[in-house]
């Protein structure tokens, strides 16, 4: 059965990587799986066809057959339960690489996202100046913890998985602040996930589509 995912017809971020369909292409790389693309405007994803797939309206969504799924944890964490690549055979490890997935959403990702947030959509506001170093208070005090646990290892266990294909994803959103060049440790790391040749492809298949027409 083929798989489609969606995508922005056009991503805010100009191809960057950050939009979440980029964890979900990287995810169906490392696990070796063809899928397609339907991309989706702004004003499609509010359209009732999207909404009875994704009913919040965003993006990505998964389709395999008479499966949907949206949300990328829940879309990650299939394909690594169907396809090897992702997840340990090993029980505890592989509980451990669960774990991790959802520390990425979960712990690390929302202080991110308030950043995100805060540096574009708050910029205008009159109490910005004051409120924007709290919010870079608390995404420190995760990158603190972060950075301590990986210390110098590659990975976040032995070996590269799931959790560190969604942990890499939400760090990157930290790029444009400079803050992830405060940790050496978790810029090492990024970069190593840039590096996977699956990531690579996932990338490009995804900056293809966003990258500005030459003029």
């Amino acid at each position: 059965m083929t798989i489609t995912i969606t995508a922005f017809e056009r991503s805010p971020d100009g191809g960057k990587g950050l939009a979440r369909d980029t964890r979900v292409r990287w995810a169906l790389e490392e696990v070796g799986q063809p899928y397609e693309v339907r991309f989706v405007s702004f004003a499609g994803m509010k359209a009732p066809e999207h909404l009875a797939i994704h009913p919040f309206g965003q993006i990505p969504t998964y389709e395999e057959g008479t499966l949907s799924l949206f949300e990328t944890g829940s879309i990650v964490f299939h394909l690594a339960e169907q396809h090897a690549g992702l997840l340990p055979k090993e029980r505890n490890a592989r509980a451990r690489a669960i774990t991790w997935m959802f520390a990425a959403l979960n712990t690390v990702e929302p202080p991110v996202l308030e950043l995100t947030t805060a540096r574009i959509f708050e910029a205008d506001k009159p109490w910005s100046e004051q409120r924007l170093p709290l919010v870079k208070d608390r995404v420190r005090d995760r990158l603190d913890r972060l950075s301590t646990y990986l210390g110098a290892d590659d990975w976040l266990d032995d070996a590269f998985s799931a959790g560190d294909l969604l942990m890499v994803s939400v760090l990157l959103r930290l790029r444009p602040s400079g803050i992830l060049d405060e940790y050496q440790n978790l810029a090492a790391y990024v970069a190593r996930g840039e590096a996977r040749p699956a990531y690579v492809r996932a990338f490009a298949a995804q900056f293809a589509v966003n990258a500005p027409s030459a003029s």
